[in-house]
């Protein structure tokens, strides 16, 4: 793209979980928190060459992925409660982010990360503290 001098748009995938922290996937949430930083330092760093980076960052959206670690009733109740909209979201929604990223209709826009999440970010979620740890307190 630089070469080329026409500009562009770099589109990262990140997670709400690059900015969640949930002790039993710690690697996974590092890597997107990676993601999110990457995607800022790449977006300085090729601003000059009409270059722009965001990222979108998905809550619980229905996929295979999903769909296999919520596989009962009662677990999708578990990941609704802590979305906002009480509806998990389609690949499509994340595809309309990434298409529009890509477009000129955010020709201005770099350096982003765009939680589609239902809301979840807004409710400011966190795990509870483990009750081994709380006991290890007393």
């Amino acid at each position: 793209m630089k070469k080329q001098g026409n500009g562009g748009s770099i589109i990262n995938v990140s997670s709400v979980n690059g900015i969640m922290a949930i002790p039993t996937i710690a690697n996974y949430n590092a890597s997107k928190g990676g993601i999110n930083n990457l995607t800022r330092s790449m977006s300085l760093a090729l601003a000059p060459y009409n270059i722009r980076v965001n990222a979108v960052a998905p809550g619980s959206i229905l996929t295979d992925v999903l769909k296999s670690v919520v596989s009962n009733k009662e677990a999708m109740e578990k990941v609704l409660s802590r979305t906002p909209m009480l509806r998990a979201g389609e690949p499509i929604e994340i595809g309309n982010v990434v298409k529009f990223f890509a477009s000129e209709d955010a020709s201005y826009i770099t350096g982003q990360i765009l939680y589609v999440d239902g809301g979840r970010m807004a409710l400011n979620y966190t795990v509870p503290v483990p009750e081994e740890v709380l006991s290890s307190l007393e």
